[in-house]
């Protein structure tokens, strides 16, 4: 690892790139677990809740979609300041108050697509639960099952948004070289500073990891349902 590591600092000049990839994938894969268990949840309670102003709620939830993250930093920097009421916590320019903005920016968009999933084919799914004789926690479990393969499209629309993301984490993280500094942010510092090479090369690299990560996930997928088949 000591090897890599010197071979991307002398590549890419003096700006953490080793340590910027350790926090881009700590900050994405920690961010992206939180928001998908929450996100599904919620998307799970929502589809199922009957109540007033459900109409509102879920409008609210589309509207986060697609709220800007450099919004999203900014509440989260002023909740996190010193002065601001979680200052207490010292998660201002650290990778938990980045995972914090990046749970915020990715939860509605997990929620939101698991919820547009589940209108559209769920009832068919409890149909079939019902006629089969299965209780409630078996049909959440067989919707669940049954819709597996969209949740988890949405899980890695969720990953692929954090991976991603810029403002927010500039504004929460601080660009910190070996403690906050993300890929994305160290792309945003080579073009401030003309190192367009490099900082193509750094958004390649960024490209082919989140590939190789996407191929694996399918390659875990399809044993899977291999298994099942089986």
């Amino acid at each position: 690892m000591q090897v890599i590591k010197e071979l991307l600092d002398t590549f890419f000049s003096d700006v953490g790139v080793f340590d910027a990839i350790c926090v881009t994938f700590q900050m994405a894969f920690c961010a992206t677990a939180i928001s998908s268990v929450l996100g599904i949840l919620l998307g799970l309670l929502l589809e199922r809740a009957d109540f007033v102003g459900k109409k509102v709620v879920i409008r609210i939830n589309r509207t986060l979609m697609g709220v800007p993250p450099v919004v999203v930093g900014l509440i989260v920097y002023m909740l996190l300041m010193r002065r601001g009421p979680l200052g207490r916590l010292n998660m201002l320019f650290s990778i938990r108050g980045m995972i914090l903005a990046q749970v915020l920016i990715i939860t509605p968009i997990i929620c939101g697509m698991t919820y547009t999933t589940l209108v559209s084919r769920a009832p068919a799914v409890r149909a079939f639960a019902k006629t089969m004789g299965a209780d409630r926690l078996q049909t959440q479990w067989l919707v669940v099952r049954e819709l597996k393969k969209e949740l988890y499209f949405a899980v890695v629309t969720g990953f692929g948004r954090s991976i991603s993301e810029v403002g927010a984490v500039m504004l929460v993280g601080g660009n910190i070289k070996g403690h906050t500094r993300t890929m994305t942010t160290t792309i945003s510092l080579l073009k401030s500073q003309g190192i367009f090479t490099e900082g193509l090369t750094l958004g390649l690299l960024l490209l082919l990891m989140a590939f190789v990560i996407q191929s694996l996930a399918d390659f875990f997928q399809k044993g899977e349902r291999s298994d099942e088949n089986y």
